[in-house]
C-alpha cells in the first residue's frame, strides 16, 4: 500500500519559518516602535491579501512537484475581464459582483489549459505556464486597447479599498480563501493526492492514482485564484490594467518557498505558505521603516529564495517522505 508520511508537526524544521517571522517582527519593532502600531499592522495585512490568495493556488501546484509561471498573465486577463464586465468607462456591461466570478472563470480556463497541456503532451510545467503567461497578457492587451477601463462601480470600489470592523476587506477575503485551501488540503482527496503525487508521481501512477486529473485540477484552481486576484487588485486600484500583476509571480513563489513548501513537491501546505507571505510582507514593510533602498530590497528577496531552497534541499536529504 502506498502511504505518504508527512513530517511531524513537532519537527523543529517545520516551525523554523514561524520562528523567523516572530524574530523579524520583534527586530523591526525594536528598531522602529511605529512598526508594531495597529495602523502599520493593518497596512501589512492589506498588502498581504493578494499574495495570500495567489499563494494558496500556487501551493497545490508546488505540492505536486510542478510550478506555475503564468500568474501575471492570468491576473492581467482577470483584471481586464473584471473591469470590462462591471460598471466601467468602456462598455455597457454591468454584472456587479458577478464580475468577480467572470474574472475567476477566465483564470480557471487558462489554468485548465495549463494543466491539460502539461498532462497530455508531457511538457515541463515551467514551459507551458510561461507560454500561458504570454497568452494571458496578450488577451489583456487586446481587451485593454489604448485606454484601460476605469471601474465606476462604487460598491466594488468600496470592497477593494474599504474595511469591515477596521480590517481591510481584501484581507478578510484572503482569509476565506486560505480557509478554503486548508479544507481542501486536509479534508479532500485533492489535497491528500497532491501530497502523494509530489512525493512520488511515478509510484502514484503505479498504484492507480488519477495523477493527470489532479494535476489539471491543481492548475485550474491556481488559475481561478489568479484571475480572482487580478479582479480584486483592479477593484483596489480602480481600473483594469495589463500590468496589474507585475512582480507577483516572484513574490508568490518566494512566499511558498520561504514558508517551507518544497519545490520538489510532497512537503508543505497552505498555512506554511501563509507564513511565507507574512514574512515577506514584514520584511518589505520593515525595510521601508529602517530606510533600506528598493534595490537592496530586491537583493534581500533573492537571498530569501536562495536560503529557502537550501533549507528545502537539506530537509529532503534528512527526511525522505515516501514509504511503502
Amino acid at each position: 500500500m502506498f502511504v505518504f508520511s508527512p513530517p511531524a508537526e513537532s519537527d523543529l524544521r517545520s516551525w523554523a519559518p514561524v520562528f523567523a517571522l516572530i524574530i523579524l517582527s520583534v527586530g523591526f519593532g525594536l528598531a522602529e516602535p511605529k512598526f508594531v502600531s495597529l495602523a502599520n499592522l493593518l497596512t501589512i495585512a492589506d498588502r498581504s491579501a493578494i499574495p495570500l490568495i495567489l499563494s494558496v493556488g500556487m501551493t497545490f501546484v508546488v505540492l505536486q512537484g510542478s510550478i506555475d509561471l503564468s500568474i501575471e498573465g492570468v491576473m492581467a486577463t482577470g483584471s481586464l475581464v473584471f473591469a470590462m464586465s462591471v460598471l466601467n468607462s468602456r462598455t455597457e456591461l454591468d454584472l456587479g459582483p458577478f464580475g468577480l466570478l467572470a474574472a475567476a472563470l477566465a483564470g480557471a480556463c487558462l489554468g485548465f489549459v495549463n494543466g491539460t497541456a502539461i498532462t497530455w503532451f508531457r511538457v515541463p510545467s515551467f514551459l507551458v505556464t510561461l507560454g500561458i503567461w504570454s497568452v494571458g497578457a496578450g488577451i489583456a492587451m487586446l481587451l485593454s486597447g489604448d485606454q484601460p477601463p476605469l471601474i465606476r462601480d462604487p460598491l466594488l470600489s468600496a470592497m477593494g479599498l474599504g474595511r469591515s470592523l477596521g480590517v481591510p476587506n481584501l484581507f478578510l477575503l484572503s482569509g476565506i480563501v486560505l480557509l478554503i485551501g486548508y479544507v481542501l488540503q486536509n479534508f479532500t482527496r485533492f489535497g491528500r493526492y497532491s501530497l502523494i503525487i509530489g512525493g512520488g508521481e511515478h509510484l502514484a501512477r503505479l498504484h492507480g492514482l488519477p495523477v493527470d486529473r489532479y494535476k489539471v485540477l491543481a492548475f485550474t484552481f491556481a488559475g481561478l485564484l489568479s484571475g480572482l486576484a487580478g479582479a480584486l487588485e483592479s477593484a483596489r486600484v480602480g481600473l483594469g490594467h495589463v500590468d496589474i500583476g507585475s512582480g507577483q509571480m516572484l513574490a508568490t513563489i518566494t512566499a511558498v518557498l520561504v514558508g517551507g513548501t518544497s519545490l520538489n513537491g510532497g512537503r508543505g501546505g497552505v498555512l506554511q505558505s501563509a507564513v511565507g507571505v507574512f514574512t515577506l510582507a514584514v520584511v518589505t514593510n520593515g525595510m521601508i521603516f529602517v530606510g533600506i533602498s528598493p534595490y537592496a530590497q530586491q537583493a534581500v528577496y533573492g537571498v530569501l529564495i536562495l536560503m529557502a531552497a537550501l533549507v528545502t534541499a537539506y530537509s529532503l536529504r534528512a527526511s525522505p517522505g515516501i514509504v511503502k
